[in-house]
């Protein structure tokens, strides 16, 4: 019985999870004594997340704020592409961050270009904003988590459907 195993490797959020870290982040910057006058507003967007406030300073805290509360829950900090700071109306400044989700055709040909380079006995093919890996044993599949978790990559990458 010639049975093969696989998983997915994918980049992808819990959206539910970071709308309750904006909750939290809103929550904060409401009642902490340096950014409650800032009036700041953080509004979320499907592919967007837009911050604005007072001042560079200001923005600086909030990401910071954002990060901490976005890490807390298990949120990878990697999903976060902050763009050019802007200028908005009344000396305030606005900054749109791109939620990053799914794999790109150039990170997914890297990844399988790596399987094939320096694991034999698996094979991976590119599924649309996903990468299947599949192989014989799942001990080649153990290895294939551990090859691309060493490396670092410019996306949060997660492993999926292990089969």
């Amino acid at each position: 019985m010639a049975t093969t195993f696989s998983f997915d490797i994918v980049s992808d959020f819990d959206r539910q999870e970071l709308v309750n870290a904006l909750d939290q982040t809103r929550r904060e910057v409401s009642t902490r004594f340096d950014l409650k006058d800032t009036k700041s507003t953080l509004d979320l967007g499907e592919t967007t997340l837009t911050i604005e406030t007072d001042s560079e300073f200001t923005l600086q805290t909030i990401h910071t704020v954002l990060q901490t509360k976005a890490a807390k829950r298990q949120i990878p900090l990697k999903i976060f592409d902050y763009g050019e700071i802007q200028s908005a109306s009344g000396n305030r400044v606005r900054q749109v961050i791109t939620l990053q989700k799914g794999i790109d055709k150039e990170l997914a040909k890297k990844l399988t270009k790596l399987m094939r380079d320096n694991l034999k006995k698996v094979q991976s093919s590119i599924q649309g904003d996903a990468v299947r890996v599949s192989a014989k044993s799942k001990d080649d599949l153990q290895a294939a988590i551990q090859l691309v978790k060493s490396e670092d990559w410019p996306v949060a990458l997660q492993f999926t459907n292990y089969r």
